[in-house]
Parts: structure tokens; C-alpha cells; sequence
């Protein structure tokens, strides 16, 4: 199936917002501290309904998808026509943006992994000999900046992929007219032949008449 760049914007923008909504539950969802259960010399934490894990990786998920596909539909071949990587980068500003994207993609997956691994980790080092232990969850603030962070990166990619067409637009007519000129050139070299055989091919005909010419003017004197 093949996909215009139009559909791609589409999906990228979609698994964009779909990592940003993801981000957002899970930072609103993540309870700002766990329950304390005194047992003998240890403390274990329960956290209730702490569902931070599943949103924060879907979150993350979507992010490396729409990162993937924002990648890919910069060098994917439109209409069946492909076109070199070097022909987009030779456009200053693509190149910009291209890094800014990959800088921010990364910058969203570090902002959504530290948290979800962070929770991970106290869940399941919920046993504490602290007895003093306030039963800590991840540190708040992070996801939602993860979330936004991962709007920004789609965004940017939406970005790089409009310059991407404007580069690709302008390599194409680069190559129409190059071929047009090659064209024109072995047109004119036919047509200069063609002219050059007919010119000899006249010069010889005029050649035959005189000469027929002559040897009947030579007949009727005898």
C-alpha cells in the first residue's frame, strides 16, 4: 500500500497525541506516595490502584512509534519516486530541524522513562528496614513534562517532513530539467546530421545532373 505524505502526517500526529495523553494519565494518575504497613523491623509499601506503569510505557511506546514513522516518511518514495538522502540535506534548515526532532525525541523518552522505571522500581522494592520510610513514588512532574516534551517531538517532525517535501519537490525538477536539456541536445545533433546527409546527398544529385546535362549537350553537337 503505498502512502502519501499526507497519511503519514496523519499517523504521525496521531501516535503523538496518543503518547501526550498517555503521559498526561499517568502524571495525574500516580499517587504522590504509598501506604505504609509496619511489619517487624521492616516497613512495606502498598500502592493501591497504581496504575503509573502501563500509561507511562504506552506513552513511551507511542513516542518511538511516532518518532519511527516521522523518520521514515522523510526518505519514504512518494508516488513510486525516490529520492536521495544527501538531496534533502543539502537544505540548510531541513538539516536543523532534523536534529532538533532526534534531540527532542530523546529528550521525551528520557523524560518518561526516568519516572516509569523510577515507580517500577518502587513497586517492586516495596520492603523497606527504614522504619521511618514515607513509602516515596516517582518524582512528580516528570511525566507531564514527557508528555509535552513528546508533543513538541511530533510536531517537529511534521516539520521536517513539510521541508522534506519542499526538498524533494525541488530535486525532481532539478532532474525533469536536466533530462529536458539532454534530450534537447541529442535532438539538435539529429537534426544537424540530418541536415548534413541531405546537403551531401543534394550536392551529389546536382553533380549527376550537370554531368548528364553535358554529355547531351556533347551528343546533339555530334
Amino acid at each position: 500500500m503505498a502512502f502519501s505524505a499526507k497519511q503519514m502526517s496523519l499517523i504521525v500526529a496521531t501516535l503523538g497525541i496518543l503518547s501526550f495523553i498517555f503521559g498526561v494519565i499517568a502524571e495525574n494518575k500516580k499517587p504522590a506516595s504509598g501506604i505504609p504497613i509496619p511489619g517487624k523491623d521492616v516497613v512495606i509499601c502498598k500502592y493501591p490502584g497504581d496504575r503509573t506503569l502501563v500509561w507511562g510505557y504506552l506513552s513511551v511506546v507511542f513516542l518511538i512509534a511516532s518518532s519511527v514513522v516521522g523518520y521514515l516518511s522523510l526518505f519514504y518514495p512518494y508516488k513510486g519516486k525516490s529520492v536521495p538522502a544527501s538531496a534533502l540535506f543539502r537544505n540548510s534548515t531541513f538539516l536543523l530541524f532534523f536534529n532538533i526532532a532526534l534531540g527532542i525525541a530523546g529528550l521525551a523518552a528520557a523524560l518518561l522513562l526516568w519516572p516509569t522505571i523510577t515507580e517500577q522500581m518502587h513497586l517492586t522494592h516495596n520492603i523497606h528496614h527504614n522504619l521511618e520510610t514515607d513509602c516515596p513514588t516517582a518524582k512528580t512532574g516528570l511525566l507531564g513534562g514527557g508528555a509535552f516534551v513528546s508533543l513538541d517531538a511530533s510536531l517537529f517532525w511534521l516539520v521536517c517532513l513539510m521541508l522534506a517535501d519542499n526538498s524533494r519537490e525541488d530535486f525532481l525538477e532539478e532532474v525533469e530539467e536536466s533530462r529536458r536539456g539532454e534530450h534537447g541536445t541529442i535532438e539538435d545533433v539529429k537534426v544537424y546530421m540530418m541536415h548534413l546527409i541531405l546537403g551531401l546527398h543534394c550536392e551529389k544529385v546536382q553533380v549527376c545532373i550537370s554531368f548528364v546535362t553535358s554529355q547531351l549537350k556533347n551528343t546533339i553537337d555530334t
